[in-house]
């Protein structure tokens, strides 16, 4: 039975039989996601004594500004798995294409590969607002010893055997989970150390917030518009409390802990949805799902997407499970 204030590497060592693969690879795995979140927590900690925030000048492939934070988070995430040589292939948000990792070792037997957001609602470094990182771990399709191909990586979300994300807010949690629940750490700064603070995290069935950029609202879909409506409306225990932080990882956070629903649909001005399939959605809505909550596009789970290509955008509604059973219902009501 696991225990509030053990430590990540200890939680892993206790349960790593519910893993159905190789336990050792994983903890190796965790542990390097571990030392890059601690690395970037301590850039995000001083960003406002330090020439690391604004816009670095360049973009990246989806035509977005990257900040500095963007460009080093990446760095430091891509750095440490391949220098722990643990995965055999890599995918980052802010790459053209994925990253084939070819180690010195002949018997290279690394069965994973890793697609990543190094730091979500980086826009809002600036302002001093949480922000976090993202992570989605497959198994490799292709054979073993091998270099990755395009196929390892548009793999469904169903096929997740790891996700999880960080947030670097008031304090620093890591959130993961590998199929059997979902358990949060927070990081001690003193010791460097990730302590169990949220065992066996779950969303309530219900919940009293809705997180959606309504300055957005004119561009919305109809089903969307009433879903909206229908939460502002004061019948029962609605209205319901809007709460929008801009940054995934932070919104999905609150949601999980206190119940509510988190809304990105497409839109006129983005007609397949903003959010990335295999960086943002996938990750979460497995997390989601272990957690007791919902992932949909609307119409269709989110794990059951079959991926066309690294950076496809969907329309994303993820949350309380009720929350999102009734924004599909107004979904189908006005198609």
């Amino acid at each position: 039975m696991s225990q509030k204030n053990q430590t990540l590497g200890e939680f892993i060592i206790e349960n790593q039989s519910s893993f159905k693969y190789t336990s050792g690879e994983l903890s190796r795995l965790i542990n390097s996601i571990r030392l890059a979140a601690k690395v970037v927590n301590h850039e995000v900690n001083k960003a406002g004594l330090v020439d690391i925030i604004g816009a670095a000048g360049d973009t990246n492939i989806q035509g977005e500004d990257q900040q500095k934070l963007d460009v080093y988070a990446n760095e430091k995430f891509i750095q440490t798995l391949t220098n722990r040589n643990i995965v055999c292939g890599i995918a980052s948000e802010e790459e053209d294409d994925f990253i084939s990792i070819n180690s010195q070792d002949e018997n290279n037997n690394n069965k994973y590969v890793v697609l990543i957001d190094p730091l979500d609602g980086s826009s809002n470094i600036d302002v001093n607002v949480s922000v976090g990182t993202i992570f989605s771990v497959y198994r490799r399709v292709t054979p073993v010893g091998t270099p990755v191909t395009l196929e390892d990586f548009l793999q469904k979300g169903s096929q997740q055997v790891a996700a999880g994300y960080v947030v670097y807010g008031t304090s620093t949690m890591l959130v993961y989970t590998t199929g059997a629940g979902v358990n949060g750490f927070t990081l001690n700064p003193a010791i460097g150390t990730f302590y169990l603070s949220h065992p066996d995290m779950e969303f309530p069935e219900n919940g009293k917030i809705y997180s959606v950029n309504e300055g957005n609202y004119i561009h919305f879909p109809q089903g969307i518009k009433n879903y909206i409506k229908y939460c502002q409306m004061e019948e029962g225990d609605r209205p319901y409390t809007s709460r929008y932080i801009g940054s995934l990882v932070s919104d999905f956070h609150r949601n999980m802990i206190k119940g509510g629903i988190y809304l990105y649909p497409k839109s006129s001005k983005n007609s397949n949805g903003k959010l990335r399939l295999l960086y943002e959605c996938n990750p979460m809505a497995f997390l989601a799902e272990q957690a007791n909550g919902k992932a949909s596009d609307g119409f269709t789970r989110i794990l059951d997407i079959e991926p066309t290509e690294l950076h496809q955008r969907v329309p994303f509604i993820c949350g309380s499970k009720n929350m999102v059973v009734k924004a599909e219902e107004f979904m189908r009501l006005a198609e």
